[in-house]
């Protein structure tokens, strides 16, 4: 009888190092993992394992705080006129807005149009080009029904450049029209 209540304490003991032994390898392949997904290490070496959570933690931390950012900048654009926090027009935006910018060889013009605002860009480039101006590109952005564009223009005539206050007062006199 005794033999057979070896046997089973044998089987038992084995099925407990088979568990263990199972154990193992799946927390070396979950660490494994962990690694993977964590940012480029300087270098292939294998990592001692508090290294490897001290840093997973940092990464972790690093993202939540990023996260929260992007969240008080999204909610920023919804809730000022699509202006973040840091904006010096948060809160007292008033649309449509104008603004010019002489780049010394080049000029930028930024409007900023709100939803229920007509407004035709051709008008805006007619005048830059009235001013001696030739249009390089234009973009347009749309966040929450406000329109925001930007208009990059070079001289026609780099010697006489383009007469940026007279077009900045003919640009608000359309916008504001």
């Amino acid at each position: 009888m005794r033999r057979g209540s070896n046997a089973g304490a044998s089987s038992s003991k084995l099925d407990r190092n088979v568990i263990e032994r199972n154990r193992r390898m799946h927390m070396k392949d979950l660490y494994s993992r962990l690694a993977s997904i964590l940012p480029a290490q300087s270098s292939k070496e294998k990592l001692a394992l508090h290294v490897l959570l001290d840093q997973a933690t940092g990464y972790i931390k690093q993202l939540q705080q990023k996260a929260e950012e992007l969240r008080r900048r999204r909610d920023g654009l919804k809730g000022d006129g699509g202006q973040p926090e840091n904006s010096p027009l948060r809160g007292s935006m008033r649309l449509p807005v104008v603004k010019l910018r002489d780049l010394g060889s080049a000029l930028e013009v930024n409007l900023v149009i709100g939803p229920n605002q007509n407004f035709m860009i051709h008008q805006v480039i007619r005048i830059l080009e009235q001013e001696g101006a030739e249009v390089v590109t234009t973009s347009c952005s749309i966040v929450g029904g406000t329109v925001f564009y930007t208009i990059y223009s070079q001289p026609l005539c780099p010697r006489i450049g383009i007469e940026s206050s007279r077009a900045h007062e003919r640009l608000k006199q359309l916008i504001l029209t």
